[in-house]
């Protein structure tokens, strides 16, 4: 019976499959971004977070751990010095996928998978938003005249006792 066993298999045996996604996760930690396929994204992602959240303590006990799945010391000091400050204040979700489309040859579904914190488009996007546009009706424009003339008013009063302030 199959009871419980829902993670994809990505047509590979059990040794090939921990192969394979070891050395995605490597190759995701030494470039923070790589490009595959969509299925293996989603199966890399379920397998690279907890190995992340394991670098946010950094312990011997848990650098062995992960020593242990990865087996390369380049990408497990990578983890545990560079990326586990930038993750240290988020709860989870270290990884992002974005589609791309799908491949030419046999038209499978491929994707970015990345780290979040390394993104520097998203990040600039974040810190500086664009200012809301608000919509305008087309009813009466006489509310509007009304607002605006005390808030002409406004400035001249300001700026005529900006000189006596000073």
């Amino acid at each position: 019976m199959r009871h419980n066993k829902k993670f994809n298999h990505l047509s590979r045996k059990k040794a090939h499959r921990d192969a394979l996604l070891a050395n995605m996760t490597i190759a995701l930690i030494m470039r923070k971004r790589i490009f595959t396929t969509l299925a293996k994204a989603k199966a890399l992602r379920v397998y690279a977070e907890p190995l992340i959240n394991r670098a946010k303590d950094d312990s011997m006990s848990n650098r062995r751990l992960v020593f242990s799945y990865l087996q390369n010391k380049e990408a497990v000091t990578e983890l545990f010095r560079e990326i586990a400050q930038k993750i240290a204040d988020r709860p989870g979700g270290y990884t992002r996928i974005l589609k791309t489309g799908n491949r030419l040859g046999d038209n499978a579904s491929m994707c970015f998978i990345e780290l979040v914190d390394y993104n520097e488009n998203m990040l600039k996007e974040k810190g500086a938003k664009k200012a809301g546009r608000t919509r305008r009706s087309r009813r009466s424009s006489k509310p509007a005249a009304e607002t605006a003339a005390p808030a002409a008013e406004a400035p001249a009063a300001e700026a005529t006792e900006a000189p006596a302030a000073e």
